[in-house]
């Protein structure tokens, strides 16, 4: 087997804000082998736990081992999720309902950070399009001014009608995040996002303890590899939800381990993209599919597909709020 690796810069449409800064292009690494594979790398910059100087270098060298071996070296690549990721995907063939076209996978609506006005109008362009999960990024503007848009939200649509998410993105203060979160709860919202900073195991906890709002960790999961450490986080946090992303928590393997683990202590899971292009997208809808069987009624996270004016094409299309691959549609 030979593998070929392709740097690629991809350009947003639009900025996509978090509360960690404002995205304006993603880098990444593809990876090709010469039996019609191809696999995505990508790391998010100041996120993933292999964000490194000398990412290119370090993947060349697994793709050489697996040249040399024609298989994953797995064990060695636990801290290199975004690699194993993108060699998991060169080296995996899906045959499920919605690889064939049979299924689609419920996505909820993605609003990114902005001002007022462009959340705003991001709320209404998600609605207008019939989406019923809606998703909201919040932590970069006025508290009081998110409050107002979920209060907006709510004033149309019930809980029945319309599923609100919010994703701090670890925005809160610990000292605000409780009361922050009693004012949240008014909105009836689904669940919340890593509500602080990732790292305060102690701290999270009394908040999934205390908070009248379902609590979901994310970048909480970022750089806990080893299974007995993912078993010790959850076991002393005790979340409602852990939200997988291949590409930050431990490729495809690493996501089969965190589910199993979860199920064990009765804790939600969904699996959601990264900023990934449609290369790495394709491949996290199969795995959901793989994961959770040919009947997902929870939406998952998969509305990432259209942020790129040179995204890399791919037989998905979003229909009736369900993302589908258009081979047999």
């Amino acid at each position: 087997m030979k593998i070929e690796i392709k740097e690629r810069v991809l350009h947003f449409k639009q900025p996509a804000g978090t509360s960690r800064g404002v995205y304006t292009e993603r880098k990444i690494w593809l990876v090709y082998t010469d039996e019609g594979g191809v696999g995505e790398c990508a790391p998010l910059p100041n996120l993933s736990c292999d964000d490194i100087a000398n990412y290119g270098e370090v993947l060349r060298r697994f793709c050489d081992e697996v040249e040399r071996t024609g298989e994953i070296p797995y064990e060695d690549l636990r801290d290199y999720p975004s690699m194993l990721f993108g060699l998991e995907t060169a080296m995996t063939r899906f045959d499920n309902a919605f690889s064939r076209g049979e299924v689609g996978i419920p996505i909820n609506g993605l609003v990114w950070m902005g001002s007022f006005d462009e959340m705003q109008q991001r709320i209404e362009q998600k609605l207008l399009q019939g989406y019923r999960c809606i998703k909201l990024k919040i932590g970069a503007i006025d508290f009081d001014a998110e409050i107002e848009l979920l209060r907006m939200i709510r004033k149309r649509f019930g809980p029945r009608e319309v599923e609100l998410r919010v994703d701090a993105n670890g925005a809160f203060p610990f000292e605000e995040a409780l009361y922050k979160l009693e004012l949240l709860s008014q909105y009836a919202l689904h669940s919340i996002e890593q509500p602080i900073k990732a790292g305060q195991w102690g701290n999270m906890a009394e908040l999934c303890r205390d908070a009248p709002l379902r609590i979901a960790l994310d970048e909480e999961l970022i750089g806990i590899n080893d299974p007995d450490q993912k078993r010790q986080m959850l076991n002393i946090i005790r979340p409602s939800y852990i939200i997988l992303k291949p590409s930050l928590h431990g490729g495809m393997t690493g996501v089969r381990e965190w589910v199993e683990i979860a199920r064990d202590m009765d804790i939600g899971t969904w699996i959601t993209s990264a900023l990934e292009s449609n290369v790495g997208l394709n491949a996290i809808a199969q795995l959901c599919c793989d994961v959770y069987g040919d009947h997902i009624t929870f939406p998952q996270g998969l509305g990432t597909g259209q942020l790129f004016t040179d995204n890399i094409p791919m037989p998905l299309e979003i229909r009736d709020n369900s993302l589908w691959t258009s081979k047999r549609s």
